[in-house]
């Protein structure tokens, strides 16, 4: 039995492994020279910088990987638990937050802005564990293409009071601004507005004080090359500078997937690890889409854009730790603004990785590796990026050079971005949105794009578009939940 995987970000290469696993000839095809997605690695000038997912907070998902074959992750790469998780920086007043370690340290920090708030945080990891048994534990990796799943879950989601927003559960538990701000932003790492995202994403509060948050010495391209070289001695063939352009079809089932100079691929099973809003607007036919669908896909909510500057500095700047989350001095006001997908607004909020902080590696002796990471509207705005990244580009600079990274206009060099238009281009992004589809109650579970087609009984789903959701644990949990609905190889 042989299965075609489209598009080998983590989500594609866990399906992989997971087909592999289960006796499945696999063959794992991208469209880019490497692969990993947007878990991609640039070097200049001697610095390295990773492009995509820098955050760890689920590893057991990646040891479940390699445990498939009684393999060992940490015999492939290495993964370091960070003491700060992230530092809040506030710009309307340059105070600082350090969120991480034990309970002990974040109420600790959480004394220093508002007291009154300490016995209120404990609160809110209790409600965030009670939505984490429930959406994460026994929902994450389970299929809701079938609306009878979603029907019979309603009690629970009700109970979670999931019709709230994660900024709605974090304010009901705390009442400093800032804290309510720094404890809200969970729903931007995967593409979601937190006055509109439903507080289901409020588990992500428990699963980092569960796991922690770590990162994988070498960076996420480590992962990468952990992956493939695991792949490879199983047996997954990967073929790389390959573009699939549509399909073959005969009835319910797909045939062949189209690639390159009039070629194909034929298979039993396909499964598509990229954005599904791509696969239904421009490689499957109009005709056998439901009304549903056809709704679900010209008019869903995307999810907003991005924009990455990277670049290294002649020196180093050893009070910025390895995650930095800089609030601009609007927040709700600012996040309305980029979600509206009109203009650009003139401020922003940003978030700083600094891997030398963890890794030397980054850059040469004296220096440091950054990425800088703003969340912008997608391409549903009217914006000109040839116009407008200079602009940005350099405010950002400024902003960064006037408050934690003094002397950083005198000591920049490697400097190079990326735009919406590369994460549409490269990626096959629809609208250059970072992350498809928006993470709204009415575009979760049952809502999001069934991980198994409506109509193609071999072709499965998988990626951020999909069920569970964005980010990391999201497309490991997809993974899962296609392995759920592939079946055992057969000779």
């Amino acid at each position: 039995m042989h299965t075609v995987v489209i598009g080998s970000g983590f989500g594609g290469i866990a399906a992989a492994l997971r087909a592999r696993a289960k006796g499945h000839e696999v063959t794992l095809v991208e469209k880019n020279s490497a692969i990993g997605g947007r878990a991609q690695v640039f070097e200049r000038e001697g610095f390295k910088f990773d492009a995509g997912p820098t955050v760890i907070t689920a590893p057991f998902l990646f040891d479940e990987l390699f445990a498939l074959f009684n393999k060992r992750r940490e015999d492939y790469v290495e993964f370091v638990a960070l003491d700060i998780w992230y530092q809040f920086y506030f710009s309307n007043d340059q105070t600082r937050f350090n969120y991480g370690g034990s309970v002990e340290d974040t109420l600790a920090e959480i004394d220093k802005i508002e007291p009154a708030d300490k016995e209120n945080y404990k609160n809110l990891i209790a409600h965030s564990k009670r939505i984490y048994d429930i959406g994460f534990e026994q929902l994450s990796d389970q299929p809701f293409h079938k609306l009878s799943t979603m029907i019979g879950q309603i009690s629970h989601l009700g109970r979670l009071r999931a019709d709230q927003t994660v900024w709605q559960m974090v304010s009901k538990h705390l009442k400093n601004d800032k804290l309510r701000q720094a404890f809200s932003i969970q729903p931007l790492l995967v593409g979601g507005n937190p006055f509109n995202t439903t507080s289901i994403y409020g588990l992500i509060h428990y699963l980092e004080r569960e796991y922690g948050i770590h990162f994988a010495m070498g960076g996420t391209g480590a992962i990468i090359a952990a992956l493939e070289k695991l792949m490879l001695e199983e047996g997954v063939k990967i073929v790389k500078d390959t573009e699939v352009t549509g399909f073959t079809t005969e009835g319910k089932r797909i045939v062949n997937a189209q690639i390159k100079d009039n070629e194909s691929l034929a298979a039993d099973y396909f499964i598509f690890n990229g954005d599904p809003l791509f696969l239904y607007k421009h490689l499957l036919p109009d005709a056998f889409k439901s009304l549903q669908l056809k709704l679900k896909v010209n008019y869903s909510k995307r999810s907003m854009g991005l924009y990455v500057l990277f670049f290294g500095t002649k020196k180093q700047y050893p009070d910025v730790e390895h995650h930095t989350i800089w609030l601009g001095k609007r927040y709700q006001a600012l996040l309305a603004e980029i979600f509206a997908e009109k203009e650009m607004p003139a401020d922003f909020s940003l978030y700083l990785h600094r891997p030398t902080a963890t890794d030397p590696s980054f850059a040469p002796e004296g220096c440091d590796s950054f990425y800088v990471l703003a969340p912008v509207p997608n391409l549903r705005a009217d914006i000109d990026w040839e116009t407008e990244e200079p602009k940005l580009r350099a405010r950002i600079i400024k902003a960064l050079n006037d408050t934690l990274l003094p002397g950083l206009e005198e000591n920049i060099t490697a400097v190079f971005a990326m735009t919406p238009n590369d994460f549409k281009n490269d990626y096959r992004s629809v609208d250059g949105a970072g992350f498809s589809i928006a993470p709204t109650l009415t575009q979760s579970a049952w809502f999001r794009f069934h991980n198994q087609s409506e109509y193609y009984t071999n072709l499965l789903l998988s990626g951020a578009g999909t069920h569970p959701g964005a980010g990391m644990p999201g497309v490991l949990c997809a993974a899962k939940v296609v392995e759920k609905l592939l079946p055992k190889a057969t000779a």
